[in-house]
């Protein structure tokens, strides 16, 4: 028998929430939980649903309602973590409808006693909704509707419970008095659970919904008709397939910049545009190139990958362009490159910035005049390829620094799409974790309940250098550790288990270091600022070459004798750096392999 907690159904006392509320009339400014907040009048935000409604169509403006709850429930509850953290997980899920009520949208009146799993966060409620604002609004606008319409209210709770428990929470509305009846009642259970929902329903959590109009190949949104009553109807609306478009099946979020990257994506794929994919590594680029591929009039043709930081600098321009037989030794048979293969689809190269500046000289004219040459051979080839880039390297930065071509970089950066690294889309964290164990669970065939409520506050504190990528691996390897029917612990992720959150992680740094050393702030204050540095360094070292030289020398003493590391380090391109040392008189030192000075 599993241990569940019975959450008192009184509320929390309003007191100790009220201290986080906040009036500044001297900067116009009121927060609440430390969020900026506005006193808007109703009537006006009525006013708004009822033109969104209009215009996209209830099931487009659910979406977008459900998104803007969650987002606000899951800021919401990590304030109430932050602030309330000692606490147990039942006083932290009883103070969320307390702040709704406090924000005015709601009366909270649970029905009967909550049941949280203590041991991974498996949450169950039952209430009535009392005073919304949300029904209220549709019946002035709209009269009696046939389905719930309390969105932000129903996504809020989600994102509140979800981000308190660790686990994805799925409030229904099963009555709602926009629907005529006397009170909004909803019913919370984890999301896997559930079967059967609406696509509607959690629409607002699939990236895909935001490309479902082009399924059927047009590059239009799909309208929706409005009913005689103002309330539109889902004639014209997607099949359930389309809500799981190949490249964006786990791409499920709701942040601000993950979101605004898909719909850019779903703008530009439709057109042969190039685009620019940019992102730290594991971010998911390729994903979102499968995505344009897909959601493209060239679906139906091929999508060549090529990361271009597997293939030596010497094969890439036969990778590429292709060879003819006899052009060097080994090369006994004609073959095509990746150009050709992608011949009336899409050709994506990942990690562009590794390209050795030949092959991107090549490259530039290959994607200008629509045409390539075989290595060693003579005849030219017409391709109609359209290209996608990426790169985990500022691009404009390895301009500056000689390593990547100007004009190249004007002809890729068409379309430019920057991909958010995990550590900026917290709210889709635990998102993510439930779709990679699901995932897990099936493939290895070994069933557990979810993860430890200590193990999500980890997944929610950690910064993710290895964003997505990271995550699916400790998801894996989560799943590979727990006992088959127990839960995932933080010891299954071997993560570390010290992480300051993400709020305070820089005080709490700074802090630290102070109190390990109490001399280090006096330390720290007595550096010599950089001018001082400089001025010293003129009034001894007057001529630029000989401070060149000095820079030159240190810099490789750094980085023990590595010439590629010191040009990295100076951001200058490997050339340039060996250039200065031969005019200075420097040279590498053999005992270090790439170089030392002398």
């Amino acid at each position: 028998m599993k241990p569940r907690t019975a959450i008192p159904v009184a509320d929390p006392d309003a007191q100790d929430l009220l201290r986080n509320l906040q009036f500044t009339p001297e900067t116009g400014e009121v927060h609440f939980l430390g969020h900026r907040m506005l006193l808007l009048h109703a009537s006006s935000l009525d006013e708004l649903r009822h033109g969104l409604i209009d215009r996209l169509g209830s099931d487009v403006t659910q979406e977008l309602f459900m998104r803007m709850g969650y987002q606000q429930g899951f800021a919401d509850a990590l304030k109430i973590k932050e602030l309330h953290g000692s606490e147990p997980l039942s006083r932290q899920l009883a103070l969320g409808p307390r702040v709704r009520e406090l924000e005015g949208f709601v009366k909270n009146l649970p029905i009967e006693h909550m049941e949280l799993d203590s041991t991974n966060g498996a949450f169950r409620g039952d209430f009535f909704w009392e005073h919304s604002w949300e029904a209220t609004a549709h019946l002035n606008h709209f009269g009696l509707s046939g389905s719930p319409t309390c969105w932000i209210m129903t996504g809020y709770a989600n994102g509140y419970c979800t981000a308190i428990t660790g686990v994805p929470i799925h409030w229904h509305e099963e009555e709602c008095c926009a629907m005529g009846h006397a009170r909004c009642r909803v019913i919370a259970r984890p999301l896997a659970e559930w079967k059967n929902l609406g696509e509607t329903e959690i629409a607002y959590l699939r990236t895909s919904q935001l490309t479902a109009g082009t399924e059927a190949g047009s590059a239009a949104p799909i309208q929706r008709k409005a009913t005689s009553k103002g309330e539109p109807s889902a004639a014209n609306a997607p099949p359930p397939q389309a809500m799981n478009l190949p490249g964006f099946e786990d791409m499920v979020g709701t942040s601000t910049g993950f979101l605004a990257a898909a719909a850019l994506t779903s703008r530009v794929a439709p057109t042969n545009a190039t685009v620019l994919l940019n992102g730290e590594t594991g971010t998911g680029k390729e994903g979102f190139a499968r995505a344009v591929h897909r959601l493209s009039e060239r679906r139906d043709a091929t999508l060549v990958t090529v990361n271009c930081a597997a293939i030596p600098s010497e094969l890439v321009e036969a990778e590429l362009f292709g060879v003819e037989r006899g052009a060097y030794t080994g090369a006994t048979t004609s073959r095509e490159g990746r150009f050709e293969r992608a011949h009336l689809g899409t050709l994506f190269l990942d990690e562009v910035a590794s390209l050795p500046l030949a092959a991107q000289g090549k490259l530039l004219r290959a994607l200008q005049q629509q045409e390539i040459e075989r290595v060693g051979g003579t005849q030219v080839f017409k391709v109609d390829v359209r290209l996608i880039a990426a790169a985990n390297r500022d691009l404009y930065q390895e301009v500056l620094a000689g390593r990547f071509r100007e004009d190249l970089y004007y002809r890729l950066n068409v379309v430019p799409v920057q991909i958010p690294p995990l550590r900026e889309r917290r709210s889709d964290i635990l998102l993510l974790a439930s779709v990679f164990m699901q995932r897990f669970q099936h493939q290895l065939n070994k069933h557990v309940h979810g993860l430890s409520p200590r193990a999500s506050d980890l997944l929610l504190k950690y910064d993710w250098p290895g964003n997505v990528r990271e995550l699916e691996n400790t998801m894996e390897r989560g799943i590979v550790l727990a006992n088959p029917g127990g839960v995932v612990d933080i010891q299954h992720l071997l993560l570390p288990q010290e992480v300051d959150s993400p709020q305070d992680s820089q005080l709490q740094h700074r802090d630290a270091r102070s109190s390990a050393s109490p001399s280090a702030a006096a330390r720290e204050s007595s550096e010599p600022s950089p001018a001082t540095l400089i001025d010293a360094l003129l009034a001894d070292t007057p001529r630029f070459e000989d401070i060149e030289r000095l820079v030159l020398c240190r810099t490789l003493a750094l980085c023990k004798g590595n010439i590629s590391a010191t040009a990295r380090a100076l951001g200058l391109g490997r050339a340039q750096v060996e250039f200065r040392l031969k005019r200075h008189g420097l040279h590498a030192s053999k005992s270090s392999g790439e170089g030392g000075a002398a």
